[in-house]
């Protein structure tokens, strides 16, 4: 079964704006994982507008399952994870300002610097992922970091879904044949809801885990933390 990490930066989010801990995301990191969630995601950026190093430190000795990191690997942000040690740890090209992930990895541009970084990760033997979009050239070089996975950047799809999803998924299925070429784990993520989930889940080969937040969080005000869960679940069983 592909695994279903959720994303609780909205949970901070909504804490953040009025100060306090209300919504606790540590409690509802664990509520997730007690609906039966297989994994949780964070992304602390470096303004701390969500997610906080509190929070990712608070969460580390607590969960029972997956614990991945997003990040832009700064060295303030590889001095976290390695001394956290998750899971798994997500690479993303975000500058510090971005308002969320909107571009995977140029893995022809970048080659050296993801090798010295992945390195660094693998040395405290956490599983590394780098967030990338579905050209194979780029998976295919993604293989020479030496990373573990690739995450596919899958908003394009989320888009392009409502109008074609028969063209929507095209580039993701030959994305997900060149990883499984290069011998690479796969992710997806970003705009993934039940409306397009599903479909993505039963088409796209070899498929590990899908990382979920901001549609997960929203669904979860109509229809409870719970039940959401299990609602995306079930759109996981292919």
């Amino acid at each position: 079964m592909i695994r279903l990490s959720v994303n609780v930066n909205k949970i901070a989010t909504i804490r953040n704006a009025r100060g306090g801990n209300i919504p606790d995301v540590v409690k509802t990191a664990l509520d997730c994982e007690r609906f039966g969630a297989q994994g949780i995601t964070v992304h602390p950026r470096p303004d701390e507008r969500h997610i906080r190093r509190k929070d990712v430190f608070d969460l580390k000795p607590l969960l029972t399952t997956e614990f991945n990191i997003e990040g832009y690997p700064t060295r303030k942000f590889i001095n976290m994870v390695t001394e956290v040690k998750p899971a798994q740890v997500t690479l993303v090209p975000d500058p510090p300002n971005a308002l969320t992930s909107n571009a995977g990895w140029d893995t022809i541009k970048h080659l050296d610097f993801l090798k010295e970084v992945i390195a660094e990760f693998h040395a405290k033997e956490i599983r590394t992922s780098i967030f990338i979009g579905t050209g194979p050239d780029l998976i295919f070089k993604a293989a020479e970091t030496g990373t573990d996975r690739v995450e596919l950047y899958t908003e394009p799809y989320a888009t392009d879904f409502p109008h074609d999803k028969g063209k929507a998924i095209a580039p993701f299925i030959k994305a997900a044949e060149a990883a499984r070429e290069a011998g690479l784990g796969l992710n997806a993520g970003h705009d993934l809801n039940l409306d397009n989930l599903s479909y993505f889940a039963q088409n796209i080969p070899g498929l590990l885990e899908v990382s979920i937040g901001h549609a997960l969080i929203s669904d979860a005000l109509y229809y409870g933390l719970e039940n959401t869960i299990q609602m995306y679940l079930r759109q996981l069983k292919v």
